[in-house]
This record gives structure tokens, sequence and C-alpha cells, in this order.
């Protein structure tokens, strides 16, 4: 179903484009006719274009992106910053900070000053300063929050842009499609739609039709931001009720069949843990008797008594006989020495004499 209808838009007086002269001939797809010199929009062709760029906010809304409304055109101004701070959106009315996109990191030092200047405030050290020092950082503060209170709690850069018109914004639009951020605008017969993503073929000058335009945009903005709530709500796995602890929400038969199955197996390994646990238990005390065991037996052979074995009758004799030659045989040794000494003597003294 169509977000507006053809007498809505032809009472708003989007159907208005600009003089025939003035005209871009990339715009005459969307160009129905020309009345008067100047050119009529094919409001159908319109409607079918704003369903499409609604649907585009509505599912970066869903996906929980930032869309950044641009408009400074001083009818657009109020319109736009009412619209964009219902959804909680950022937005640019006064003059577009060059490099807001492609420069984006100095923009966030720009907004951190910001910030500093806003907790000097509250906690008092701003009061510390002389009168004159305060006077700048007043006029700083006030500046700064002109051109960037808007885009003050913008972290990153924005999902898409929406434009009220391009040929006034055309900084914004070069630096969006320099980064590939998708483009949402309303597009006048006098502009050329070649880099917008989705284009409103409708009349960016009156009010009612920038009013009745972005809040379509708005609307689908909206409807993203509560489905996205909605989804947010059933994937919370707890509900808590008043006065009660938190209940877990119904528990599936299969999640029950898995705590079932784990238990079983947890037990059946802990029944084989401590058989195993018996096991060595048992090996090991049979390990200690067998040691006590073999400490015993050197002990027992130490403390008995050694028997000596008696020898035979016959070998004691032979013995005895062995005994008594070798006595006789050191006894006849004995006395051959002595002859040998006395017959050494006998010699040695006729010698003397004749000397």
């Amino acid at each position: 179903m169509p977000r507006t209808n053809f007498q809505e838009l032809l009472d708003a007086g989007v159907h208005f484009g600009h003089l025939k002269r003035k005209w871009n001939p990339k715009m005459a797809p969307y160009i129905f006719m020309e009345r008067n010199g100047i050119h009529i929009i094919d409001l159908h062709k319109s409607i079918v274009k704003i369903d499409e760029a609604a649907n585009a906010a509505k599912q970066l809304a869903k996906a929980g992106r930032k869309i950044l409304f641009v408009a400074t055109k001083k009818q657009a101004k109020e319109i736009v910053a009412e619209a964009a701070e219902s959804v909680n959106m950022p937005y640019v009315t006064e003059r577009w900070p060059g490099g807001m996109l492609t420069n984006f990191p100095t923009i966030r030092k720009a907004v951190k000053k910001m910030n500093t200047i806003d907790r000097m405030m509250s906690d008092g050290t701003f009061e510390t300063l002389a009168k004159r020092e305060r006077l700048q950082v007043t006029r700083q503060r006030a500046k700064l929050e002109k051109n960037l209170g808007s885009i003050a709690d913008l972290n990153r850069l924005p999902s898409a842009l929406f434009i009220v018109d391009i040929q006034k914004e055309v900084n914004a639009v070069k630096e969006a499609t320099r980064l590939n951020i998708p483009i949402i605008a309303m597009v006048d017969t006098c502009c050329d739609p070649t880099p917008i993503d989705y284009v409103i073929p409708s009349n960016d000058d009156a009010a009612k039709s920038i009013a009745l335009i972005v809040t379509i945009i708005r609307d689908a903005i909206q409807e993203g931001l509560e489905e996205r709530k909605l989804e947010r709500e059933k994937e919370v796995p707890f509900e808590q009720k008043e006065d009660e602890e938190i209940v877990p929400v119904k528990r599936t038969r299969a999640r029950r069949q898995r705590t079932e199955e784990v238990k079983e197996v947890t037990e059946v390994k802990s029944e084989e843990v401590k058989s195993e646990e018996k096991e060595v238990k048992s090996e090991e005390v049979k390990s200690e008797e067998v040691k006590s065991e073999e400490k015993a037996e050197p002990a027992k052979k130490e403390s008995a008594p050694v028997e000596k074995k008696e020898e035979p009758v016959e070998v004691k004799e032979v013995k005895e006989v062995k005994e008594v030659k070798e006595v006789k045989s050191e006894e006849v040794k004995s006395e051959e020495v002595k002859s040998e000494e006395k017959e050494v003597k006998s010699e040695e003294k006729p010698k003397d004499k004749n000397e």
C-alpha cells in the first residue's frame, strides 16, 4: 500500500517544478508536461519513488543505522530539525561544515572540544577563568553549538543522507558520493539526479511540499525503530514479573532431552572413573606386598646359620696322609740344607791354613 496518494501530493503542491529554461534534461523521465513556462512533475512516478525511499529509510532504521538529515534552506530548517529530533536522528540545518564526512575525525575533535567546555561549566572550573577568557569560551561554545550541536551524538559516519535540495547542498552530495554513502533526496526539475540513490521527484521550494515528504520519511524511520524494538524484546530469553524472580521462558522439549542425555553421559563417565581408581589402588597394594616380601627374604638368609657339610671318612684320611708327607718332605729338605752348610764350612778351613 502506498504511503501517500495523488490528491495529497497535489494539495501540497509537490507537482510544481521550475521554469522550463532552468530544467535539467536528466529529469525528463519524471516530467509530466509544461504549463505556462513551468514544468509539471508526474505525481504517479513520485508516489512510486516516495515508497522506495521510505522503505530504504525504514530498513536502515530497523538495522540500527543513523540517517543524517541535511536542509539549510530557510523554509526547510525548522521542519527538518523537528522531524529529525522526533526520531533521534542527527541533522544539519546551518552551514554545511566542510569535510563533515570526508574529514570526520576533525569534526569529532571539535565536538569533543564542545563537550569539554560543557564539563568546565558543570564542575566549576569555568568560574575560575578570567572575565575575558570566560567571554571567549562562551562565544566559542555558542559557535560550536550552532554548527555541530545537532551532530554531537554522531560517533561514526552516517549510513545514509536525506537531503532536501541537492543543488544547494552540493558539498554534502559530493562528500557522500565520494564515500559511497547512499543519498535520499528531494530532486526538483532543475537538478541532476545522477548521484542520488533514491530520487524523490518533487517541489523542494514550497514549505508544504517539504513538510509532506519529510513527514513520510520520518514515519518510515519510526516504523523501523519500533520493529527493531519488538525484535529485541522477542530475542530476550527471560521475562521478569512484578515481585518475582527472573523466570526463564518456555523450555523446549529438545532442550530437556539434551540436558537429560548430558546427565546420563556424565554419570556413566563418573562410574568408569571410580572403577579405574579402584583398580589402580588394588595394583598399588599388590606392588607394596611384593616389595615387602622381597625385603623379608634377604633378612631370612642373613639370620639363618650356615650348615657345614661333613666330609666323608675316606677324604679325611687322604688329607691326613698328604699332610704327613708334606711334613716329612720339609724335614728332609731342612736336613739337606744343614749338611750342605757343614760341607761348605769344612772346605773353607783348609784354604785358611794354606794361606
